[in-house]
C-alpha cells in the first residue's frame, strides 16, 4: 500500500473494513495478499478482526487469526473483539478468539464483565 496516496489508502482500508463486517473472507484475504496489514484500523480504531467478530463472521475471524491478526487490539473505546462477540452472543466467534489467545480481562468492559452484564457467562471457558 506504500505506492497509494493517503486518500487511496483510506479508501482501501474502508473497503476492507466493509468486507470484514460483511464476512467477505475471500475478498478480504486478497486485500491482505496485496499488502494491507492484517491489523489495519479504521477511524475509530477498529481492526478487521474486531468488525468480523462483532458481526458474527467466524470464518473471517479464523482466516484473520490464521494470517496473524492480534485478537487483543482494542478500539478507541477500549473495546476488545471478544467482548464485542460476547455482547452479540456469537458463541463460535468467542470460541475462536479464546482459542487464539483473547484476553478475557482486557478492555472496558472486559469480556468477563460483558458476559455478566448480558447473561452470557455460559459462553466463557
Amino acid at each position: 500500500m506504500n505506492e497509494l496516496s493517503p486518500e487511496q489508502s483510506a479508501r482501501v482500508v474502508a473497503l476492507a473494513m466493509d468486507l470484514a463486517r460483511e464476512g467477505g473472507t475471500e475478498e478480504l484475504l486478497e486485500f491482505l495478499d496485496h499488502g494491507l496489514p492484517v491489523d489495519a484500523r479504521d477511524e475509530q480504531g477498529n481492526t478487521l478482526v474486531m468488525l468480523a467478530a462483532y458481526h458474527g463472521h467466524e470464518t473471517t475471524v479464523l482466516a484473520l487469526v490464521d494470517r496473524g491478526a492480534d485478537v487483543n487490539l482494542r478500539n478507541d473505546k477500549d473495546q476488545t473483539p471478544v467482548a464485542g462477540a460476547l455482547f452479540k452472543g456469537e458463541e463460535g466467534v468467542v470460541r475462536a478468539l479464546v482459542a487464539a489467545g483473547a484476553d478475557l480481562d482486557a478492555g472496558t468492559p472486559s469480556a468477563r464483565a460483558a458476559a455478566e452484564m448480558f447473561g452470557r457467562t455460559g459462553l466463557l471457558p
